[in-house]
């Protein structure tokens, strides 16, 4: 049973999803009630975390049985002496899943309240405490120190620094208060510490504030495997187009050994930043980050000067990662989605606009993948559809590892290219209510399979550029 309500949508973007979800090659497939009940499930998925939290160990500095062990006795701490398990991927060697417990009913409710901003309480459900810029909201006499239940404005409706709060608000948890009501509000502006500690959170998820940061970088399953399928070889020149905040750029470049050059784009300064603190968090000295726009990436004509920077000439790279800016209707948790449909359905040219670049960055024999966060098929298989068709030089390619679902029916693509796709669909599993006791009888490759599933909402395409001369 759901914990959360469904998530919402303005009225335009739920007829346009109802309308995706219903298309007649999917009725045709699966039958009307299915596909219903398919699309009402992913519903209820979206407004819940993932079952799983995925780290990835940084193998260039240490081992991952070495981080393992560092890991779960961090974990042991955190929780108090409960006995959680880390868990190694099979196909996936270089990550760690802990299994998240909740959601927890049983949790007792505080009459001095906290509210945060949504932003804020997605991450709380995914293991973090809140900071003092998410927090909205607190009752009007709480002290340092006092005991205090949290929730999340899911809608955006709380004013800062509001009293009480009477709109629609979700439970997230208990915590203790690190701070007075009159500091967190003060005149002078927000601090920037922490807020609430969470004690009781609904989802038990560990915190990973300062925990071996040049050992793991936190990162959803499906993000990590879009690198494993690029499969970048040292001595390489990769190409990642729309890069930040770079956990696949930092994947890339340690999948490689460090060894070759990782190119990393992304056109607004503060994220650019952003890869290069991770870069040299983790020690990787292969990237090379620049603000620029991807869509201008290509140049036309041999530049005198010796720029190693965008732009770049035709055929430039070996592998190239289109990541592409999207809709983000994979993200969970996610209760409610303030997007309009001129903002959801804008995304479609862009993507194009960056696949057509890529495509003309990548050299012969070169390795494109296509990548989304995203659920909607405009964004997915509608561009698969468009690029094959566009581009007589790109054929697809079969995917490694594939631990994901085939491709979604809706576009016309046949059955073999829908099976060289890979769409993690948060669907394809009930929802799980995880205690100890059931962890306990759970076996390690049950649990690995339901982690392969009950994961964020993301689409991967492969393809290689061949000679059509």
């Amino acid at each position: 049973m759901s914990f959360f309500p469904k998530i919402s949508f303005r009225g335009e973007v739920e007829e346009y999803l109802t309308k995706v979800f219903r298309n007649n090659e999917l009725i045709t497939a699966l039958g009307t009630q299915e596909a219903e009940s398919k699309y009402q499930s992913l519903l209820s998925r979206l407004s819940h975390p993932p079952g799983f939290t995925t780290v990835r160990v940084n193998t260039q500095l240490a081992s991952v049985k070495h981080v393992k062990k560092l890991l779960f006795e961090e974990i042991q701490k955190q929780f108090k002496g409960l006995c959680i398990p880390v868990l190694e991927h099979p196909e996936l060697q270089d990550i760690l899943l802990i299994p998240v417990i909740g959601p927890r009913r049983d949790l007792k409710k505080y009459a001095s309240e906290v509210i945060v901003g949504a932003q804020c309480g997605y991450a709380v459900l995914r293991g973090a405490h809140v900071y003092v810029p998410g927090i909205l909201s607190t009752s009007r006499f709480m002290k340092a120190g006092d005991l205090v239940s949290v929730y999340s404005d899911i809608e955006g409706k709380c004013k800062r620094g509001a009293k009480e709060f009477e709109g629609v608000k979700i439970f997230l948890g208990n915590g203790i208060s690190e701070l007075s009501r009159s500091e967190i509000f003060c005149s002078s502006g927000p601090l920037n510490g922490m807020g609430i500690r969470m004690t009781e959170p609904v989802y038990l998820s560990p915190s990973f504030d300062n925990v071996l940061p040049s050992h793991l970088f936190l990162q959803n399953l499906p993000s990590v495997v879009v690198s494993h399928i690029l499969n970048p070889q040292p001595g390489e020149r990769i190409l990642d187009m729309c890069a930040a905040p770079g956990g696949k750029t930092t994947h890339l470049a340690t999948l490689m050994h460090d060894q070759g050059e990782v190119i990393a784009m992304d056109k607004i300064a503060k994220k650019v930043e952003k890869i290069k603190q991770n870069a040299e968090l983790l020690h990787l000295n292969c990237i090379k980050a620049f603000c620029y726009d991807g869509t201008k990436a290509l140049s036309v004509e041999k530049r005198e000067d010796e720029q190693e920077g965008p732009p770049f000439l035709p055929e430039s790279f070996d592998r190239i990662l289109l990541d592409a800016p999207c809709s983000g209707m994979g993200q969970r948790p996610n209760m409610a989605y303030s997007l309009t449909l001129k903002e959801v359905t804008s995304y479609q040219a862009l993507q194009r606009k960056l696949f057509t670049v890529a495509v003309k960055l990548l050299k012969l024999g070169g390795v494109l993948v296509y990548s989304t966060c995203t659920i909607t098929l405009s964004e997915n298989e509608d561009q698969i559809a468009w690029a094959l068709k566009t581009f007589p030089s790109l054929q697809l390619q079969t995917q490694e590892p594939h631990i994901g679902g085939e491709g979604m029916r809706g576009a016309g693509l046949s059955l073999d290219q829908l099976n060289l796709l890979q769409r993690f669909d948060p669907s394809a599993v009930t929802l799980q209510e995880m205690d100890v006791n059931s962890l306990q009888d759970s076996r390690e490759d049950d649990l690995v399979s339901l982690a392969n599933k009950d994961c964020i909402g993301f689409f991967i395409a492969k393809f290689i550029k061949l000679n059509t001369k």
